[in-house]
């Protein structure tokens, strides 16, 4: 079975406060978009075996693991732990996600190898955030309020067709680093989530007006200073880093605007692409 699976962007983005367990408290909106992996999954009599096709642009600046150690080499051996299957299975990702980006090119890995084993077998998992915080949202996709660790998901209206520009450095962030320079914020603006969820609700074209992400004031990247300067020079109406970074995502109103812009962005040596915001986390495709 073969599935393309979405990235996702925070359109708001905030840290509430430390968990008793070390873990920090979140509230956020995510948004699956149109930007993906593909993730080809085979059944196999025994073994996990996992193979990765990875941008040269990706492998130079973020070495993607391909082994036990890879997030959707885990989600397997959950399943077949989970449900007590002796069997295996063969997993291929071809990568179009940046990772270190904050849009959750890991995350929504596991989530499609979870998905494709339960299309193929009936079963699931009870628990997916064993493997990570994000890989609950991406079984659900589209636009969702989340909070806690990012466990606690609530479907909000359809934000599904706007016109981004996503753009990426060579800089990664750490996000165990970047957890710890908020901790470290003297005095943090967070962001208007609630008023970001009324908005999309009630007046989507409204809504940018409250995208934010307390992480920019903690991360500080040079790189994402300048991607938002372009952004922001070339008709975006918001330009925000999403996830703990180093990602950004600019809203167009017009794709031939949208699409100078990723081409400036790609001429100063960025990854850089059009998209839209999109439905669901999955496409079928085999």
């Amino acid at each position: 079975m073969k599935v393309k699976t979405a990235a996702k962007v925070n359109l708001a983005l905030d840290v509430t406060g430390k968990l008793p367990n070390g873990y920090h408290a979140i509230e956020s909106v995510f948004q699956t978009v149109g930007l993906y992996d593909e993730v080809t999954v085979e059944l196999t009599d025994s073994g996990i075996e996992l193979s990765c096709e990875v941008p040269e642009s990706f492998a130079s600046s973020d070495p993607i693991p391909c082994d036990e150690r890879n997030i959707a080499y885990k989600a397997a051996k959950l399943f077949f732990e989970e449900n007590g299957m002796d069997c295996g299975c063969r997993i291929h990702i071809k990568k179009g996600i940046p990772s270190q980006a904050g849009m959750g090119g890991g995350s929504t890995d596991a989530a499609a190898v979870l998905y494709c084993l339960g299309r193929m077998t009936g079963k699931s998992v009870s628990a997916p955030e064993k493997l990570g915080a994000d890989v609950p949202f991406f079984l659900t996709g589209g636009t969702a309020y989340v909070e806690g660790i990012g466990e606690k998901i609530t479907p909000i209206a359809d934000y599904s067709g706007r016109i981004l520009v996503i753009a990426k450095g060579k800089e990664g962030v750490s996000t165990a680093e970047a957890y710890r320079n908020i901790d470290s914020l003297a005095a943090p603006v967070h962001t208007e989530t609630k008023k970001l969820i009324d908005a999309i609700e009630k007046a989507p074209d409204t809504a940018c007006k409250y995208f934010g992400n307390l992480f920019e004031q903690a991360v500080q990247l040079e790189e994402v200073d300048s991607i938002k300067s372009v952004m922001l020079g070339n008709y975006a109406l918001s330009a925000i880093m999403t996830g703990s970074g180093s990602a950004v995502f600019g809203l167009f109103t017009d794709t031939a605007q949208a699409e100078i812009c990723a081409e400036k962005l790609t001429e100063k040596g960025f990854f850089s692409a059009v998209c839209r915001t999109v439905p669901e986390s999955f496409i079928i495709t085999e």
